[in-house]
């Protein structure tokens, strides 16, 4: 990730302490102190982006984007931030809902025949990914909404209610996508092996 993309100058003298504490560093951010939102950035980047990265299904470009968009608006909201959760916690939940926003702005996903999905659903090949890219690929693959609920339900440990409650439906729709998303991964990498 390229730093240089944030919208805010951040230069580190090399000779200045560095609180180890996310709590320090966001006090002296919220206090105006770039460097410290700088420190907090490169701590909090890789994590952000990985997840962002999933749920746009492996574009890097998008990835990088929104993951600038998230900091960007961690820098604009980070006064609300409350420390009643860890300041990675808040952040890593701002930037999944950067990236489930661009989701569900995305263009309505192409209709998946019923056929399809249940020979998908119903076949005996077992969900194994072999290999790490080959899993990543089939993942990036899905309907956008349809990656999003295996993202953060299988991937992140995310309740279908708190996923139904960010993607803007009901409980058995958000089951009903996972179900759908599994049954499209194994077709994937059935058909890969």
């Amino acid at each position: 990730m390229n730093t240089a993309c944030l919208p805010m100058s951040f230069a580190m003298p090399e000779s200045a302490p560095v609180p180890a504490d996310d709590v320090a560093l966001v006090e002296r951010s919220m206090a105006g102190d770039m460097r410290a939102f700088e420190l907090l950035y490169r701590k909090h980047v890789g994590r952000v982006y990985g997840a962002i990265l999933r749920i746009v299904g492996m574009n890097h470009a998008r990835a990088e984007e929104l993951t600038q968009d998230a900091f960007i608006r961690a820098w604009q909201k980070l006064a609300g931030f409350r420390f009643e959760s860890a300041f990675s916690t808040w952040l890593y939940r701002l930037g999944v809902n950067v990236a489930l926003m661009d989701v569900r702005g995305a263009a309505p996903e192409q209709n998946v025949e019923d056929d399809a999905l249940e020979y998908a659903a119903g076949g005996d090949v077992p969900f194994c990914a072999g290999e790490r890219s080959d899993l990543e690929q089939a993942v990036a693959k899905l309907p956008p909404r349809a990656r999003a609920v295996l993202v953060l339900h299988d991937v992140e440990g995310w309740k279908h209610e708190e996923i139904a409650k960010e993607l803007g439906m009901a409980v058995g729709s958000s089951k009903a996508q996972l179900h759908r998303a599994r049954g499209l991964m194994r077709r994937v990498l059935g058909d890969a092996a």
